[in-house]
Order: C-alpha cells, then structure tokens, then sequence
C-alpha cells in the first residue's frame, strides 16, 4: 500500500471522508473544489464513489494553500488547467505561483503592521487598567472614542 502522510492508502485510493480527515476540510468542500474546477478528475471506485489517490491527496493539500493564503478561484483553476499540459505550461505556473507568493508576502506585511497595532491597543488597555483606569472612559476624554 502507497502511504499519505502516515495513513496507509489502499491502491484504489482513499475515499472523500479520509480525505477530510486528512486535510481538514469539509466533504462539503471537497466537493465544491471539484466541481467548481479547484481539483482534476478525481477518480472513482467501482461503487462510483470518490477516490483520492496519494497524488491526488497532495493537490488538494496545494489547493487548500493557495486558497488558504488568498489566490482567487480563477486563479487556482487556471493553475489545475494548466497541468495536464506538463512542461509546456511550467512556465506559465511558476510564474503564477511566484505572482501568488508576491501577494502573499504583500498579505504577511499588512498583517505583522495589523498585528502591531493590535498589541499597541492592549498595551494601553494594559496601562489604563494598571493605573485603575476604564479604558473607554480615557479614550473619551482624550477624543479617541471611536
């Protein structure tokens, strides 16, 4: 039997509910992510129930990054599109890929600037409360009361 992350797969694959297991997402998800284009042709078994073989597992696994850290449907279904065409379109990938992980570092310096405001504003909650203080009512007095 193949292996995926620490799972024994079966040679016809896994199916839906392990896969959800696996990775988190919901069946509901999954099926979503295929039918909207996020996955390729995920097989199926005699029964007609879905399969996922280990590769397969491993796609959903990028989609679910790439969605996770923002790329637009469009974008992920351009990208499974893609593949199929093997070298032709690696070019084509990685450039979407690099233009992604571009916007994802865009992403990681708004947040640390978000997060930094966060902790400034619990610092002075902090403060106020350190000196007996109700921090809505200093915020009132100084004209910050939102």
């Amino acid at each position: 039997m193949a292996r995926v992350s620490g799972t024994s797969t079966p040679p016809d694959g896994i199916g839906i509910r392990a896969v959800s297991e696996l990775t988190g997402l919901s069946l509901d998800t999954l099926r979503w992510y295929e039918r909207t284009g996020l996955l390729p042709d995920v097989g199926r078994g005699p029964d007609g129930r879905r399969r996922y073989s280990p590769l397969a597992v491993g796609f959903v696994r990028l989609v679910q990054v790439l969605r996770r850290t923002g790329m637009p449907v469009a974008e992920v279904r351009e990208f499974v599109r893609l593949a199929p065409a093997g070298l032709e379109s690696h070019r084509t990938r990685i450039a979407l890929l690099e233009r992604h992980a571009a916007a994802v570092e865009e992403q990681i310096t708004r947040l640390r600037a978000d997060q930094a405001a966060v902790r400034t504003e619990a610092a002075r909650y902090r403060a106020a409360l350190a000196r007996g203080h109700d921090c809505q009512a200093e915020m009132d007095e100084q004209g910050l009361a939102p």
